[in-house]
């Protein structure tokens, strides 16, 4: 018998098929184009010393690595990448179990009106924006008239006014991490609690007629399940993971805690575009190298996790 060959489909054919799903995603293509991908030629800008004017018209920095060198021989250079390296795998180690362990218990959660009390408290706090969750952790903060100040006094038994967590360096890091745990743990966990929604009740069923405990069956039923999203989110995560958060850290700090506070894209504004004469070129390199750091990191998670046999991006 001759084997019967089976032809390929061209993608002009697929899409002709597929015209519609094609239509409806336009929209979005036309969005990330215009303001992720045309933006992109500025990065030129780097190896320019660019002022004012078009950007294809500004002389080119001699040598083309002056503006990286600048930064890498900056006296702060070790100061600004450790603040922003601690903070954020600090927040990462610290952030990402939290969704997971929030999500498994409520799925193990019977009494449904618990369940959704307990979600809609735990995703409020994400609704509060970075400006209002600021000026929340200052006045909670405040040694004369804030919680803490009032806390000291009772515990202490004395009117002193509490020492000012807000201007000591070495407890930057824990507020911003514990504060940013706070506010985005129920948010962060319903993508892992969609996961759990498709697990078959059956296995659980078969689960109990074994015999198996409440955590036998969250290590064995509910984890493998949502291994392949933590993996993704994780992988996702690690790549964006110098993106330290500006707006959040620029008004947390001042000038006694800046030290511990100042990261990369607090330094970008302060030195490249703060100034009398803003450094466009200067701080479009900076951001390039911090970008280049961000993209090495998530090619190697995404290998490291494809070795351990793990979801990965591709």
């Amino acid at each position: 018998m001759e084997k019967t060959q089976i032809r390929k489909k061209s993608n002009f054919s697929r899409i002709k098929e597929n015209y519609g799903l094609y239509i409806m995603l336009l929209p979005a293509m036309t969005l990330i184009l215009l303001f992720a991908y045309r933006p992109m030629y500025g990065i030129i800008m780097a190896f320019q010393d660019y002022r004012t004017g078009p950007i294809l018209q500004a002389p080119w920095a001699d040598p083309w690595y002056r503006h990286f060198e600048r930064f890498l021989t900056a006296p702060s250079f070790h100061n600004i990448m450790r603040n922003t390296i601690v903070i954020s795998v600090y927040n990462l180690v610290a952030g990402f179990p939290f969704p997971i362990i929030v999500a498994v218990t409520l799925n193990h959660i019977r009494h449904r009106k618990f369940k959704r009390f307990y979600q809609t408290v735990s995703y409020l706090p994400h609704f509060i924006s970075t400006v209002v969750m600021v000026a929340l952790i200052l006045i909670w903060l405040n040694p004369e008239s804030g919680l803490w100040g009032h806390l000291w006094r009772l515990v202490m038994r004395s009117d002193d006014i509490a020492p000012n967590m807000m201007g000591q360096p070495r407890l930057f890091s824990h507020i911003y991490v514990w504060t940013e745990v706070w506010q985005r743990t129920g948010w962060n966990s319903i993508i892992f609690f969609a996961a759990l929604a498709g697990v078959d009740p059956t296995l659980y069923e078969a689960a109990t007629v074994d015999g198996a405990s409440r955590w036998q069956k969250i290590r064995h039923i509910d984890l493998p399940m949502i291994m392949p999203t933590a993996s993704i989110l994780l992988i996702l995560t690690a790549g964006g993971i110098m993106n330290l958060g500006f707006e959040k850290v620029f008004l947390m700090q001042n000038n006694l805690n800046l030290s511990a506070s100042e990261v990369i894209s607090t330094y970008i504004w302060r030195v490249g575009l703060a100034g009398a004469i803003p450094q466009f070129s200067f701080s479009t390199a900076v951001n390039l190298f911090n970008t280049a750091i961000n993209f090495v990191l998530l090619i190697s998670v995404n290998a490291i996790a494809k070795k351990l046999g793990n979801a990965t991006l591709w």
